[in-house]
């Protein structure tokens, strides 16, 4: 799963570009960093070169977070990627329904730096 420069792949998934600017600026010095503005594109883009770990919106027009997660959840190929959902929901139905999925983890957004370290450093630990 590792790309060629050794540093861990990260697919960002957000229907924002701002956002995806930041996770972009906060993940670029030690990770290389793929964008994806919808679902669609996301299970494209992993089925394709499966990425390390995902970061992924819960709330895109078309297709949610959660729909993308249980795809990927479903496939051979992708089944084993870390999912850390990003919301800017913070209640406990989206918590549940995140591990019911078998997401790694849930960050609320505005997205802390050292909570998202910490997170993928644990996940790809």
């Amino acid at each position: 799963m590792t790309n060629t420069d050794d540093k861990k792949l990260i697919l960002a998934v957000d229907d924002s570009p701002e956002n995806l600017d930041v996770l972009k600026s906060l993940l670029t010095p030690g990770y290389t960093v793929k964008a994806a503005i919808n679902g669609m594109m996301a299970l494209k883009i992993a089925g394709k070169s499966p990425p390390d770990a995902i970061l992924l919106d819960v709330r895109m027009p078309g297709m949610d977070g959660f729909e993308v997660c249980r795809k990927l959840k479903q496939e051979e190929s992708t089944r084993e990627i870390p999912v850390i959902f990003v919301t800017g929901e913070d209640d406990a139905d989206m918590h549940a329904m995140a591990q019911e999925l078998g997401a790694t983890g849930v960050l609320i957004k505005p997205v802390d730096p050292v909570s998202l370290s910490d997170m993928l450093s644990t996940c790809l630990s």
